[in-house]
């Protein structure tokens, strides 16, 4: 079955509006309404008194019209009366300012109290519905790590961290030595000395800011663990458990797939435009985070928040146009979006969200975003086993949160933007139409045929090896600038001449590095094949020497010509690249061409702005088009209307 449905919040209107409301959700087409995520003082109004009636009663009317139940732990938005009577839950920001009750996510997590209060309610609600049919899954609190809320400095997270510390490091004197404390005189006599990354004069050690990324990860990741197992303990046998991942996952301060090794399966939040922004992200970045969710437990996953209409908590942004959501749900639906859920039913008239909007507005009209939800709702349900069907890659691009945080310590560029870094080696092959995996970098490597690894400075003697196995067995592997620049401390290794641990690899060695802004383009000269391809580089340039590489573009600028900008080396039956800089989108788009070329790898060709995506059930094709621009375009001589999708059997 596929669930389709709508994120409902019953408590927010009057009890009398639930009938019209779930009339009009059945209406749709739905099987399932999401509740109760924010809900906790309606479920203990006072510490210790619980009380369960209203969703009772709000269960018992969606079981009436044949709908299901994903059911929220209500730990993102605790009451009142917990931060008045146990202030030390309050998180801290840099500045040592307590984060006062009024937002969301304001809580520690390395409060105990909080983390004993979060546990007992989870505990009593999940208890109190184990035996409900109704009730499918569970989603653990609510995205976490959004909106700044992965980040604390309280004194209790400061004492945290200190014994984070000493129990992986065991003396003061490894960690002095490893951090390298005897620059700017900052040995340590014992762990209790050591401070958290507020603000200082200068910076911080690269070395503690790592750490303390490291931390935060453990801090988020096991709270979330820690819920997760209260759940599987008292829930029922017929209800799985998830969470709900939020954008902006690189951004974040925890890992992600460590966050989610415990679920059945991820949940995504999938907002393509948000408050402020005058135009939805490109699609290509939509394409990339779900690939990026699929990847988290290698399995098709939910949505569980799709935008319909506009967003925003103070500013508005663009409204999607007609068709436009309807465009962005088959583009999930194409990636492995087995499950969807809209955000939400009806936009709120009070509070903080009360801009955003939803299929529903505040004039309970069942306009054009109702209907265009019916239709998603009425077309997609032909293709069940489709949707259920799993998908394979040739192309992996990888990734490692250590290395996301290395480059947050030190940006070096002002210009660099670790998103788009990642987006510049995608975008290619997104192009081609076709499927990429978007995946940790520990993750097994047999199944590919290229491997992408951009700006990956963290890059160890164990990756390092893998990568030469790959390609040695025939795969190809492009990395990008400043590859192998540093160790798993955070530092720079004496007499290795970068890239490091992949230098053989290479077949190229890194003399000097410049970095450069985003409007500071220098021209290229391309070789062979790519001698009529122009290029030019921005952001960073590593001026490199072709030791056994072969040079596919080199500096023109004065004094650097001599010097490769993009080399590309045979190594054992494979071929590995080395992007030196931010390389532009043709040079880019003939290498990723070359690539697939050599491996015989299908692509599919489309319009520009046209997205295309293959899917195979029971040995039957499926194409997913989807049409990204607000002009008519035509595939496979189908007209598509400005942000139409289809499914097409070829």
């Amino acid at each position: 079955m596929t669930y389709l449905g709508v994120d409902y919040y019953p408590e927010h209107w009057p009890k009398e509006m639930m009938e019209e409301d779930l009339t009009g959700i059945k209406g749709l087409g739905a099987n399932m309404v999401r509740i109760g995520e924010f809900a906790w003082h309606l479920m203990e109004p006072e510490e210790g008194k619980f009380d369960f009636s209203f969703f009772d009663d709000v269960i018992e009317q969606v079981k009436q019209k044949d709908m299901n139940v994903m059911f929220g732990t209500p730990t993102a938005t605790f009451p009142a009366w917990l931060a008045d009577q146990h202030p030390s839950i309050l998180s801290e920001d840099e500045y040592g300012n307590k984060r006062v009750f009024g937002g969301r996510r304001q809580y520690c997590f390395n409060s105990d109290i909080y983390r004993d209060l979060a546990g007992r309610i989870t505990m009593k609600l999940v208890q109190h519905y184990a035996g409900e049919e109704a009730i499918i899954s569970w989603q653990i609190d609510n995205e976490f790590g959004h909106e700044g809320s992965d980040q604390c400095y309280c004194d209790q997270c400061r004492a945290k961290f200190h014994t984070y510390l000493q129990e992986k490091y065991q003396t003061i004197d490894e960690l002095n030595e490893e951090w390298g404390t005897i620059f700017w005189g900052q040995t340590y006599n014992a762990f209790s000395e050591i401070p958290v990354p507020k603000p200082t004069v200068t910076t911080h050690n690269p070395s503690l800011k790592l750490e303390w990324a490291r931390f935060r990860s453990v801090s988020v990741n096991s709270f979330t663990h820690e819920m997760t197992a209260i759940v599987r303990e008292f829930k029922g046998n017929h209800q799985s458990v998830t969470t709900n991942v939020s954008g902006g996952f690189f951004d974040k301060w925890f890992d992600h797939a460590d966050n989610v090794q415990v679920m059945d399966y991820v949940s995504y939040d999938n907002y393509p435009v948000w408050g402020g922004l005058e135009k939805p992200v490109p699609p290509e970045a939509i394409a990339m985070t779900h690939d990026f969710n699929r990847g988290l437990l290698d399995q098709n996953y939910w949505i569980v928040e799709e935008l319909m209409g506009a967003q925003g908590h103070d500013v508005i942004g663009y409204l999607p146009r007609p068709n436009q959501a309807k465009m962005w749900s088959y583009q999930a639906f194409a990636h492995g979006c087995s499950n969807m859920l809209y955000f939400r039913w009806r936009g709120m008239t009070k509070g903080a969200e009360q801009f955003c909007y939803g299929v529903v507005d505040h004039d309970n009209v069942y306009g054009r975003k109702y209907k265009e939800v019916q239709s998603v709702f009425e077309d997609i349900q032909s293709y069940n086993e489709v949707l259920d069907s799993e998908i394979s890659s040739d192309v992996a691009v990888l990734y490692d949160y250590d290395n996301i945080w290395s480059w947050r310590s030190q940006i070096q560029s002002k210009d660099f933007d670790f998103n788009e870094e990642l987006l510049r080696l995608y975008r290619p092959f997104y192009k081609k139409n076709i499927h990429i995996d978007v995946i940790p970098a520990d993750r097994p490597l047999e199944s590919y045929k290229v491997v992408v690894v951009p700006v990956m400075l963290i890059l160890d003697d164990e990756l390092a090896g893998r990568l030469r196995q790959f390609a040695e067995q025939g795969g190809t592997v492009i990395l990008s600038f400043r590859a192998g620049l540093k160790d798993k401390s955070n530092n720079l290794r004496l007499g290795h001449v970068l890239p490091g641990p992949v230098r053989d690899l290479v077949g190229a060695r890194v003399e000097e590095i410049e970095s450069l802004t985003t409007s500071h383009n220098l021209t290229l000269k391309g070789h062979g094949d790519y001698a009529d391809i122009p290029a030019n580089i921005s952001v960073w340039r590593d001026l490199l020497v072709a030791e056994s590489a072969d040079v596919l573009y080199e500096y023109t600028d004065a004094f650097y010509s001599d010097y490769a900008a993009v080399t590309k080396n045979s190594f054992g039956k494979g071929n590995v690249y080395y992007i030196g800089g931010g390389l532009d989108e043709a040079a880019l788009d003939e290498i990723a061409a070359t690539v697939l070329n050599t491996h015989r790898i299908d692509t599919i060709e489309s319009d520009d702005g046209v997205e295309v995506y293959h899917r195979n059930s029971d040995g039957e094709d499926y194409l997913f088009v989807m049409n990204h621009t607000d002009q008519v375009k035509t595939f496979y001589n189908e007209n598509l209307d400005p942000y139409e999708s289809k499914i097409l059997r070829p």
